[in-house]
C-alpha cells in the first residue's frame, strides 16, 4: 500500500522553502556557519549586501529562531536550530547547486 501524502498545500517543503525564500537569509546563514559574527563584519562578509538588507534578514531569521543576538558582545550566532539547517538541509542544497550550476544557468 502506497503512503499518504498530506496535500501539497500542508507539505512541510512550504516551511522549509520560507526559511530561505528572501534572497540574503541563506546566505546569512551559511556566513554564520563559521561562528559568533559582529554585523558590520557580516556586511564585509557578504558581498552586495546594505545593512538595511542585513537586518532585514536578521530580523526574520530572529523570528525563526534560527539565529540569535549575544546582548553583552553583540554577536550573531546560529541557534541550534540554526546550525542543524545551515549545517544539513542549507548545506546540501548549495552543494547541489554547485554540481548542477552549469545545468542551471544555461
Amino acid at each position: 500500500m502506497r503512503d499518504v501524502l498530506p496535500a501539497a498545500a500542508d507539505c512541510f517543503v512550504r516551511l522549509g522553502v520560507e526559511l530561505i525564500a528572501h534572497q540574503w537569509d541563506a546566505v546569512v546563514l551559511t556566513a554564520l556557519r563559521s561562528g559568533p559574527t559582529r554585523r558590520v563584519d557580516l556586511v564585509s562578509m557578504i558581498g552586495g549586501i546594505s545593512d538595511k538588507s542585513l537586518h532585514e534578514s536578521m530580523k526574520r531569521l530572529r523570528t525563526f529562531r534560527l539565529v540569535e543576538k549575544d546582548d553583552v558582545g553583540g554577536m550573531h550566532r546560529l541557534t541550534e536550530t540554526g546550525e542543524s539547517f545551515a549545517n544539513g538541509p542549507l548545506l546540501a542544497l548549495a552543494q547541489w547547486a554547485e554540481s548542477h550550476h552549469r545545468v542551471l544557468n544555461s
